[in-house]
């Protein structure tokens, strides 16, 4: 197996709606809202379901590195219902090697509403469900072993369960690489964080904004040399001023890929990490990965959702 990952098994559940329908529900318009499973099921009863996908940001990179002809494995906690049911169905259509026993947990399988307006804005709405609530018996430590590298997302690191079967993925994994996911994430646990990047993970994707923040950077300079210090390998996307590689004195930069028909972001920072990851696991250059992994991205943004058509 050439990789792993570990993440939030999410079933994205695309619906169309009018502007009405947000102004109606009180959900501000292209934003991500967490929201409970009574106010999910209020929502989806008045919805037609255009289509599910098995989503979440690992599983979203998981599956683009499936598609560039790698095997791959997913552990995520769902429940033994119908969206369960649909979520390990979609990893395996995509030639995902599902290392969970679906069984019937106290909440259930974990969904993303995403309500598509005419504009074609997308409106989320989550409802974590069991996804949230992994544990370190859910994790498939021979399937940890047997991989060339574990992939992890910030988002699965909480406090109690979750954080235990994260630390229990890293201290069986040969390889360890992860996502920090997202500002705010990063900013709950930054002490964690930066005691990971620093002394537990060989690969670490962040954004601008996820960087700055995790380091209390006043300059992007101050990020290269936090780069450099760390012994590792950290690679941060800069938006439209490219990608860039930090690996002890190493500095490798890759520009971004310009005139897109930008249509949605997401997914872009989950494709960058399956472009450059396929890279790094099959003994390309530096360079060669970020211009996988911008390919990738500016793939994605191209077209609706975060698998590529």
């Amino acid at each position: 197996m050439k990789i792993t990952g570990i993440g939030n098994a999410i079933v994205d559940v695309i619906c169309k709606v009018e502007d009405e329908f947000l102004k109606k529900n009180n959900l501000a318009k292209s934003n991500m809202k967490l929201i409970d499973e009574v106010e999910f099921k209020k929502l989806l009863s008045n919805l037609k379901i255009e289509e599910t996908v098995s989503g979440g940001s690992v599983a979203n990179s998981i599956v683009g590195l499936s598609q560039l002809g790698n095997k791959v494995g997913f552990i995520g906690k769902i429940d033994d219902d119908d969206l369960g049911e649909k979520y390990e169905q979609g990893l395996k259509k995509e030639k995902v090697e599902y290392f969970y026993n679906r069984k019937k947990e106290l909440l259930p399988t974990g969904t993303c509403l995403i309500l598509i307006t005419p504009d074609s804005e997308r409106t989320m709405c989550t409802f974590l469900g069991t996804a949230g609530k992994i544990n370190k018996k859910d994790i498939d430590i021979k399937a940890i072993k047997n991989s060339e590298m574990t992939f992890l997302e910030g988002y699965l690191w909480d406090e109690g369960e979750p954080k235990e079967a994260f630390i229990e993925a890293i201290n069986h994994s040969n390889k360890k690489a992860m996502s920090l996911s997202d500002k705010f994430c990063v900013e709950r646990h930054k002490k964690s964080f930066l005691e990971l990047v620093q002394n537990k993970l060989d690969i670490t994707f962040a954004n601008e904004q996820e960087i700055f923040e995790l380091i209390d950077a006043k300059s992007f300079e101050e990020v290269i040399s936090f780069g450099k210090k760390i012994n590792k390998t950290l690679i941060i996307t800069r938006s439209d001023k490219g990608s860039v590689a930090i690996t002890q004195d190493e500095i490798v930069e890759c520009e971004s890929q310009k005139n897109l028909n930008i249509v949605d972001l997401t997914g872009a920072g989950d494709l960058f990490a399956a472009g450059f990851l396929h890279g790094y696991l099959n003994k390309m250059s530096t360079y060669q990965s970020l211009r996988r992994g911008t390919e990738m991205a500016s793939q994605i943004i191209q077209q609706i959702g975060a698998r590529l058509k």
